[in-house]
């Protein structure tokens, strides 16, 4: 299995404290186990799955899309839910 991330994704990994990316490497792993778990959104959004996780005691989402064809995870964007979907659509 690939995982991949966008551009977006990574400026905002750096951003992260290092207690903060651990919580971050413990969600991706649960989504590579298991690359459905995260919730399919509908409607402008329908192509990504969000996977909602704890952060620093505050819930953070993770946005995903899955190929099943190709096998590949590609990591879109983290953050908390204020403004997280906006940004997406952008």
């Amino acid at each position: 299995m690939q995982v991949l991330q966008t551009p977006r994704f990574s400026k905002q990994l750096k951003k992260l404290k290092p207690n903060q990316k651990i919580a971050l490497d413990e969600a991706v792993k649960t989504i590579v186990d298991s690359p459905l778990i995260g919730t399919q959104k509908c409607g402008d959004l329908s192509f990504l799955r969000v996977y909602k996780f704890t952060m620093l005691k505050q819930q953070a989402l993770l946005a995903y899309t899955y190929d099943d064809e190709e096998i590949i995870i590609t990591l879109l964007a983290v953050g908390a839910h204020e403004n997280f979907y906006r940004d997406l659509k952008r």
